[in-house]
């Protein structure tokens, strides 16, 4: 289905058949829950249709003779009481199992229809996710899943009601043939006035639910910006920006509810009107004798009660086209194709640091052209690496690419010989571990940071943590390992979210350890440390770093040097410090920036 608003009105056939198609897909996974409410609809509507006639027997067997002809209430009263309480047993039984099993029905295929986008957005490969606002894949996956099964709360009624208004025109129609054709009459042109009203009000509804995800994606980016927005002043600027879009969407609903108000408002008037017409009808045929009392009664009593049904039954055909604008965007999500395959190598635990090769690896960003070019690069296991570059050269790309966050357009990257797009979903996490400059933390303790959810053991994430240098700030906090952090680890400073990451990386014992400037925040002192403990342990790690500081450069066992997207040179760092010019005048101007840094410091 397409994702973008298209020109213009959908044809009518597009719109409803679209709509039973979607319906019927809902139910066809969840039949019982459907056909229990449909069980229940069916025994409320035959109610309603049974004290229509217990109506007119009461009136022909009771009202009548003792009213008109002065006959005895006795003998007949008490089973028009036992058959009145009869039907509303039934219609209670018909009520409770329709909304229990409708109930059913409807929240747990919207929770199935969020699992399924949640899952599938996670089998998504980044070029994907980077394409979408945030903002706006939330307002899919909550307001879009309800607007887009909503239509099922209702739809066993309706189906139950499509039975009575069926029942209705026949059981009239039995009655009196000309009283069944205004009634036939009268209930198509309802139907026609909702299905017209439903069409026309399809593609604003669209437009509506496309706002709502621009409105969704701003407030995101509101909240998530909110820091930046208050040291620069912009609070006004971005209020009115959402102002706007909010306006926006007011608009929209307004024009959308007013076509709807409009349209229903007919709609509910003619069973009155109905009404009005079969009693004059009805009166002459009862003087002609054509019908008797009791029948205009129960006509007149069974037309009363189809107000609710028969507007229940137009509520579903604008839902359906509603449900149907909204699962649209659901749809989109759904239908992306962006898969990242997977093959089905397991993880290995039980030997050293792996060895990571490239062949002839290329890759860019979409639209961007190439961030790496034939890249060939040969690191043996249990070393430890410095990739340096100037900023812009691929560095972090390269990095990216060694974990699959992202695959390259041509060439291989092999763990130990093997292909990192042959391992098994979730499997190659179990040997290569990458920790971020910027380290998402979770609304949780520290040691639930640390483990997200496996097995481990307080000792191994207590190593873990002294690994990763942050042992002791861990033990200051005021219950240590099980102090929450709040949302994205705020009451954390940058330094000790980016140890808690990197504690979180190395509890899991990775073969391959990459470190995209994961320690920028910290001291260089600590960041010194951190690193000689990592070579000290015993820890089967590979270890990669991406790589700023001088210290921390000297400390690798190689060092790669990217240079405009290609490597440009590999050895250990003394040996590139000679013969390689480009590297060496990065490292002075490394170390000319970090002087001044210093020198600033000191001077205030």
């Amino acid at each position: 289905m397409p994702q973008e608003t298209s020109v213009g009105p959908p044809p009518l056939k597009y719109v409803l058949g679209g709509g039973l198609r979607l319906t019927f897909g809902f139910v066809r996974r969840r039949p019982w829950s459907f056909a229990l409410a449909v069980a229940g609809a069916l025994l409320f509507v035959s109610a309603i249709v049974a004290s229509a006639v217990v109506a007119g027997v009461i009136t022909d067997s009771l009202i009548i003779p003792v009213l008109e002809e002065g006959e005895s209430t006795v003998g007949r009263l008490w089973p028009a009481l036992a058959l009145i309480g009869a039907v509303a047993i039934w219609k209670a039984i018909g009520v409770t199992l329709r909304r229990s099993a409708a109930g059913w029905l409807q929240y747990g295929t919207r929770a199935d229809a969020r699992k399924r986008l949640i899952e599938h957005q996670m089998e998504l490969d980044l070029a994907w996710h980077d394409g979408r606002s945030t903002g706006d894949l939330l307002s899919v996956s909550e307001v879009d899943t309800n607007q887009g099964t909503f239509v099922l709360a209702p739809f066993p009624y309706a189906t139950g009601s499509l039975f009575l208004l069926i029942g209705t025109v026949v059981l009239v129609g039995s009655t009196d043939i000309l009283l069944g054709v205004i009634v036939l009459v009268g209930l198509l042109s309802m139907i026609a006035i909702d299905i017209a009203g439903a069409f026309r009000t399809y593609q604003p509804f669209v437009e509506v639910q496309h706002q709502r995800g621009r409105v969704s994606g701003i407030a995101h980016e509101s909240i998530d910006g909110s820091l930046t927005i208050k040291a620069l002043g912009r609070r006004v600027e971005e209020t009115e920006r959402f102002t706007e879009a909010s306006n926006t969407l007011r608009d929209e609903l307004i024009h959308v509810n007013s076509k709807w108000v409009g349209y229903r408002s007919v709609v509910e008037s003619i069973p009155t009107i109905l009404t009005l017409a079969i009693l004059v009808v009805g009166a002459f045929r009862l003087t002609s004798g054509s019908v008797s009392a009791g029948d205009l009664v129960t006509v007149a009593y069974l037309l009363s009660l189809l107000m609710m049904p028969v507007s229940l039954l137009g509520f579903v055909i604008w839902e359906m086209a509603h449900s149907m604008a909204a699962w649209e965007r659901v749809q989109a999500i759904l239908d992306a194709e962006d898969v990242v395959d997977h093959g089905g190598a397991q993880a290995k635990t039980d030997v050293t640091g792996g060895a990571v090769d490239t062949a002839d690896v290329s890759f860019g960003y979409t639209g961007d052209g190439l961030v790496l070019r034939d890249v060939d690069l040969d690191i043996r296991g249990g070393r430890t690496i410095a990739v340096v570059g100037s900023t812009g050269s691929g560095k972090s790309t390269l990095a990216l690419l060694f974990a699959r966050l992202w695959d390259p357009i041509d060439g291989r990257i092999l763990i130990d010989g093997r292909d990192v797009r042959d391992f098994a979903r979730s499997e190659l996490a179990g040997e290569v571990a990458f920790v971020a400059q910027e380290s998402f933390l979770f609304d949780d303790t520290v040691e639930g940071n640390i483990t997200l959810g496996a097995a481990i053991s307080r000792d191994d994430v207590r190593a873990a943590a002294a690994l990763a240098g942050a042992q002791q700030f861990i033990d200051e906090l005021e219950y240590g390992f099980d102090t929450r952090i709040g949302e994205r680890g705020m009451s954390l400073s940058g330094g000790q979210r980016q140890r808690i990451a990197l504690a979180r990386a190395l509890v899991r014992r990775p073969r391959v350890l990459i470190l995209d400037d994961a320690t920028s925040a910290v001291d260089p002192s600590v960041e010194t440390k951190i690193l000689k403990g990592l070579r000290r342990s015993e820890l089967p790690s590979t270890v990669v770093i991406i790589a700023y500081r001088k210290a921390s450069i000297e400390l690798a066992d190689e060092v790669i040097f990217i240079e405009g997207g290609t490597v440009a040179a590999q050895g250990p760092h003394d040996e590139l410090m000679a013969s390689t010019p480009g590297y060496s005048r990065l490292l002075t101007a490394y170390e000319d920036d970090a002087a001044q840094r210093a020198d600033d410091g000191g001077a205030q």
